[in-house]
């Protein structure tokens, strides 16, 4: 799989602060001492612009302190607290780089009042471009911290909406499993009857202790249904009937674990058990191009109130909730769609990415 490249401002906050401190004074000594040679200067003036980046390291270092007690201050109160700061840096950047100056150029002394005041105000463009860019990259941190915190504060809401959603088990599916285990008991079938109970321990263990945020292949998935079918094949006998066309490519695609269980169980629930008959379900899987297709069929009566993939309210809750699973883990990458079939039956269609072990990891 592949990392990406660490931006530099994601650097630990001390470590990026006096690299980028240290190093952007460094780089003002030395572009000074270049202006100096280009321009003829004595070969010890290399002092004066050592003595400006020096003095401007400690000071805007004082700067960076009080930036820091200030900070919770609204944007236009923590300017004008900086204002004589940033003013009083420049003045003692001048008043210690002429100290000096004056011994390699006597006219640079100041002759009166006024010539201080514009003296002192000679590095303020400095001062200003260090404060703006430790004021940007600060506020730069503090919203990629904002960012992250949303992010994980969503990840966190999803998990917890996908647990919901995953540990909503079916109450008529345990009554009935309960009482079929009751019946068979009361017939004296304890061999069926302790079958039974096994396999509903194996299947809650199974619902229980799997990461709903997990996803398995699709063999896993059927190979966790089963768990499931295998109950109601004791309940329905030969009134369940199961068919499965799986395209060989899809065995292995990745889908979220127990996707399946609340539509089959829908499934049984209104198109087997409500049949004297009983009746048939079936389960396709199909790749289409980058997607997989998954379809729970059955050929139950149907239902007439059924709209588009919209269920009357109070009914269809394990569909809603596969619907809403899709939703969460995909967006608009998945589907889901619910119809009626002719002549008779119900068909459940869900779409999402055609994913695999290798091209998650890769």
């Amino acid at each position: 799989m592949a990392i990406a490249a660490a931006h530099p401002l994601d650097l630990p906050r001390q470590h990026l602060f006096w690299l980028l401190h240290l190093g952007g004074w460094l780089a003002y000594f030395g572009l000074g001492y270049l202006s100096a040679i280009a321009h003829g200067k004595p070969s010890g003036y290399w002092i004066v612009p050592l003595t400006a980046a020096t003095t401007g390291a400690v000071v805007t270092l004082g700067l960076r302190y009080l930036l820091r007690a200030c900070w919770a201050l609204p944007p236009r109160r923590l300017l004008a607290v900086m204002v004589l700061p940033i003013l009083a840096s420049s003045a003692l950047m001048d008043l210690t780089t002429r100290t000096v100056l004056v011994e390699f150029c006597e006219t640079c002394v100041p002759m009166n009042r006024a010539a201080y005041v514009a003296y002192a105000l000679t590095y303020i463009y400095v001062v200003l471009a260090w404060v703006g860019l430790y004021l940007g990259i600060k506020y730069y941190r503090q919203l990629q911290d904002e960012t992250r915190r949303a992010l994980a504060a969503r990840t966190m809401a999803h998990q917890a909406q996908l647990k919901m959603l995953r540990y909503q088990l079916n109450p008529h599916f345990l009554f009935n499993t309960l009482n079929a285990i009751s019946t068979l008991i009361l017939d004296r079938d304890n061999a069926t009857a302790n079958r039974m109970v096994q396999s509903l321990s194996s299947f809650l263990r199974h619902s229980l202790d799997n990461d709903p945020m997990q996803r398995v292949t699709l063999r896993q998935e059927l190979d966790a249904l089963t768990l499931y079918l295998d109950i109601e094949k004791i309940r329905f006998a030969e009134r369940l009937r199961i068919e499965t066309d799986i395209d060989e490519d899809c065995w292995r695609a990745l889908l979220p674990s127990l996707l399946l269980q609340p539509l089959v169980e829908n499934a049984i629930k209104y198109a087997v058990a409500k049949q004297v008959a009983g009746g048939l379900l079936r389960i396709e899987a199909r790749r289409e191009g980058e997607q997989l297709r998954l379809r729970v069929i059955d050929d139950g009566p149907g239902c007439d109130c059924l709209e588009g993939d919209q269920m009357p309210a109070g009914k269809g809750v394990g569909l809603r909730n596969t619907r809403e699973r899709l939703n969460v883990l995909y967006g608009d990458a998945g589907g889901f769609a619910v119809h009626n079939r002719e002549p008779r039956g119900i068909e459940v269609t869900l779409r999402l990415p055609f994913e695999t072990a290798q091209t998650v990891g890769a």
